[in-house]
């Protein structure tokens, strides 16, 4: 009886750790998956991106306020996301690291037409829908 228990004990033990492996959601193509499904049906808008010029511009800025010692190439690299943290947290924005309309704004740097555009369409995307019906 007691030689029949070990391999039982390891089978048991085996067939846990197969399915606690089968339920790992770190996965990338279960993470994937699932975030299909959380938004399956919900249709998401444009998304907001600086313009190259936009960048060089607060590259400029970054380097004028010692937050960035790299050149104005007009590329969103790791150093310029390293300025704007650096940007956001000392003007008491939410620190980002990215070139977002908020952080355009306080840079007093146009937004395109287009820009424009999508920050309305968020904005009205992000009213409740009570609001439209009183």
């Amino acid at each position: 009886m007691r030689k029949l228990i070990a391999p039982l004990f390891a089978l048991l033990l085996l067939a846990t750790n197969a399915a606690a492996a089968a339920q790992n959601t770190n996965s990338p193509k279960t993470t994937q998956a699932a975030k299909s499904n959380a938004n399956a049906g919900t249709k998401r808008g444009p998304v907001f991106r600086a313009t190259k010029e936009q960048i060089k511009q607060a590259q400029t800025l970054l380097k004028q306020r010692g937050h960035f010692a790299g050149e104005a190439t007009g590329k969103l690299d790791d150093d310029t996301r390293a300025g704007l943290r650096k940007f956001q947290e000392a003007a008491s924005m939410k620190v980002t690291g990215t070139l977002n309309a908020a952080t355009l704004d306080k840079m007093n740097i146009a937004l395109t037409d287009r820009q424009r555009e999508i920050m309305r369409g968020q904005e009205e995307a992000a009213k409740p829908a009570n609001a439209n019906s009183r």
